[in-house]
């Protein structure tokens, strides 16, 4: 293994917005990225951060990110969301990934809680078998509903509230 699993820090923001651009160029969607480096490290890396996040490096460069956040379940309590989970293409099927995913399961064991998500889309594949492979359940019946800022800023207008 020439990789290591660390938790990320304010300097490495850059290489975890490239890889996010690089994850939104695989879902293809290329222009999806909003955020910027300075939103990653003030919403990181302030007082009451809103994710927390994984790197694996090798040779001082950070090549994958787990990037996940504390929510709440009305019926399972404690539960992490397991935003996004990316090795860069030239360094997959070393086992950063699974270093990655491990790292983010025994985090999750470790301080008590009671679920992990995460989604998927339907055509990878080789995530959903590497997935299945680890015990995690699959969810055909349930779909993922978004309401973008956009939209959010029509719906108000409309309902005036």
């Amino acid at each position: 293994m020439g990789f290591i699993i660390r938790k990320g820090t304010e300097k490495d923001m850059q290489s975890a917005h490239n890889l996010i651009t690089e994850l939104a160029v695989f879902e293809k969607e290329p222009d999806a990225v909003e955020i910027t480096v300075d939103d990653l490290i003030k919403d990181g890396f302030s007082d009451a951060p809103k994710f927390k996040i994984f790197v694996a490096e090798e040779e001082n460069t950070i090549i994958g990110i787990a990037l996940f956040y504390e929510r709440y379940s009305t019926w399972k309590g404690k539960t992490i969301h397991l935003e996004d989970l990316m090795v860069t293409e030239s360094k997959r099927k070393l086992g950063a990934g699974k270093g990655l995913y491990t790292a983010v399961l025994k985090y999750a064991y470790e301080n008590n809680f009671n679920r992990v998500a995460w989604e998927v889309i339907d055509w990878n594949t080789n995530a959903i078998d590497f997935y299945k492979s680890t015990g995690a359940t699959y969810l055909h019946d349930w779909s993922v509903i978004q309401m973008n800022k956009e939209n959010l800023a029509k719906f108000m207008r409309k309902t005036q509230v």
